[in-house]
């Protein structure tokens, strides 16, 4: 993700006082227990609303990741990243658009950075907790280091229980708030050898467009 980091201006020990110690301790479990699995497999809705703007978009999504790459099914598109290229795939525009992905430049939370995107960047801490049918969900508040960030903050909702991702809800500067909800989170599943690969004989009729 894009960051003008100040965290590159402060001491280790600056930034440690900006954090709530048990934030801290939740992230880093949440962050190990990600980490453990050999894949995960999410479906999500996603919701984009601005009051101001008279705004409000639903979706529901899934996505598939196994280290950088991930496989994304939203909008009716196909976003495959196999570690260094980016293929989005538009059958109603039968085109496919070939790129490199750098989420360091882009500024976006990808899917392979979605579960990890908080351990730089943001200062962090607790927030409140919600009963979700049953589920405690713990929050935690993050807000951007870069003064020039478009995002406000975020909330990040984690099961208690779990330590995986419920939610996560994003303010922008600008009144948008967009919120990722986890329906379904599986783990090390069994998966085609092939899932994160294009094969470009299934797009014959395909414009391809490639942008490097």
């Amino acid at each position: 993700m894009k960051k003008l980091l100040l965290l590159l201006l402060m001491t280790s020990a600056t930034l440690f006082a900006q954090n709530d110690a048990k934030a801290k301790t939740l992230l880093s479990e949440v962050s190990t227990k990600v980490k453990s699995y050999d894949n995960i497999a999410i479906d999500f809705k996603y919701v984009l609303e601005n009051t101001a703007e008279n705004i409000k978009q639903e979706t529901r999504g899934d996505v598939t990741m196994k280290g950088d790459k991930y496989h994304l099914n939203i909008l009716g598109a196909t976003r495959v990243f196999d570690g260094k290229k980016l293929y989005t795939i538009s059958p109603d525009d039968e085109e496919v658009t070939i790129s490199t992905e750098n989420g360091e430049d882009s500024g976006t939370i990808t899917p392979s950075k979605m579960l990890s995107f908080y351990e730089d960047g943001f200062s962090y801490k607790m927030d409140i907790v919600q009963n979700v049918r049953g589920r405690q969900i713990q929050y935690v508040k993050l807000i951007p280091i870069d003064s020039n960030s478009t995002i406000k903050y975020i909330l990040l909702g984690i099961d208690a229980q779990t330590k995986h991702i419920y939610n996560l809800i994003e303010i922008g500067n600008n009144g948008t708030k967009t919120t990722l909800t986890v329906n379904s989170f599986k783990t090390n599943e069994t998966i085609s050898k092939t899932l994160f690969t294009f094969d470009e004989s299934k797009y014959k009729d395909y414009y391809i467009n490639k942008l490097d």
